[in-house]
């Protein structure tokens, strides 16, 4: 949760860059900290649980003019996280990945690991994708998916 991470962050004296002491940039954080929960997190959840967890629950697959409404609305909500958080910087609050960055490509992985390839023909949040990657480190980015990638397994 976001009060878990923020508590992490203080006790442990992370580095500035997670969540910034510069003002204005922590603002910038807990601005998206506080938008992603009814949007980015709930579209993307939703989408996974219609894909993935009620047909697996129901042995059921949804019918496929629900699936696609579901789209609709991720499309909605990832247009309005380009042009309102990601804009023409690298990372949500500037230069440096933050906690923003690192929560809104978690809960973005939960329609790509149902099969929904958002990233595709988004050039602005492919990049930004590969960034925040690469400021975790690829290796431990794809060991903190490996279970949910598999989830079409099941």
């Amino acid at each position: 949760s976001i009060a878990i991470l923020l508590y992490l962050v203080r006790k442990y004296k992370t580095p500035d860059h997670w969540y910034p002491s510069d003002l204005q940039k922590r603002a910038r954080v807990d601005e998206y900290l506080s938008w992603q929960h009814a949007n980015i997190r709930a579209k993307g959840s939703k989408f996974f649980l219609m894909k993935v967890l009620l047909p697996l629950l129901t042995g059921q697959p949804l019918p496929p003019e629900k699936l696609e409404f579901a789209i609709e609305e991720l499309n909605v909500t990832l247009k309005q996280f380009e042009e309102k958080f990601l804009q023409d910087k690298p990372f949500i609050a500037g230069s440096e990945v933050s906690l923003a960055d690192l929560v809104a490509l978690v809960e973005l992985m939960q329609p790509v690991c149902a099969g929904y390839n958002l990233f595709e023909e988004r050039p602005q949040l492919t990049a930004w994708r590969r960034r925040v990657e690469e400021a975790v480190g690829k290796q431990l980015f794809q060991e903190a998916h490996e279970e949910i990638m598999n989830v079409k397994n099941l």
